[in-house]
Parts: structure tokens; sequence; C-alpha cells
């Protein structure tokens, strides 16, 4: 066994770690910032921007399921499934429903974390994947 052999031995056995976490990281601090960046003082109760948009009327909640538009995207681009992507346009679209509604949308989004659901799932598809 050669000195490549061995190296490329080596790299293999990181590899995987490496390429689970890659792609994620930058989608999970937007999906933290969107759904569960501030907490509520003297609660545990978080809310991210998701919530603060769905109070401007019509202009934020198309602002934030463009975001979380975004994700689905990078989801793809990481090789997401059709029937995980199916799931995580529901989640979107429940979450823009939510959002839709005056005043009580932001209480919804508070608690509605559309994009922690989906960094969720992307998650557990790439353990699997990388297995």
């Amino acid at each position: 066994m050669g000195m490549n052999a061995i190296t490329s031995t080596a790299a293999a056995a990181w590899q995987p770690k490496l390429l689970l976490g890659s792609g994620t990281r930058r989608l999970d601090l937007i999906a933290d910032l969107l759904d569960s960046r501030w907490r509520i003082p003297g609660t545990g109760i978080r809310f991210g921007a998701d919530a603060l948009l769905s109070l401007v009327p019509a202009a934020g909640p198309a602002i934030s399921t463009a975001l979380s538009g975004y994700l689905i995207w990078e989801a793809h681009r990481l090789g997401a499934s059709r029937g995980m992507l199916a799931r995580m346009i529901a989640n979107v679209g429940i979450d823009a429903a939510i959002s839709s509604v005056p005043l009580l949308g932001a209480v919804g989004d508070v608690f509605f974390r559309a994009n922690r659901r989906n960094m969720a799932l992307l998650r557990r598809h790439r353990e699997r994947a990388y297995r």
C-alpha cells in the first residue's frame, strides 16, 4: 500500500463530515435570522425577522417568502429529493398563509418556524446520504 492510498483513505474517512456541514452552515444562519434570532426577555420565546416582516403589509410577507424560497433553492442544489422539496414548499406555504393575517400573522410566525423545520429536513436528508 503506497503513501497515496493511505492519504486518500484518511481523506475519505473525514470527507463526509466535512461535506455534511459545508453547504448548510450559511443556510442555518439565514434560517436562524428568519425564525429564531432574538429572545423575548424573561421568556423562552424566540422570534426572527419573519415575524417582524409580517408586520409590514404585503411587502413583508413577500420578502420573507422569497428568502424562504432561497433556502429551498439551495436545498435543491444540495441534492434534496423532490419529495423533500415538496414538504419544504408546503412548510413555506403554511408560513405564508399564517403571515398573511394582519397582526395575528406575526404571532403565528413566532410559533411556526418553517425555515427551521426545513433546515431540519435538509440535515436529516444529508445525514442519511452520507452514512
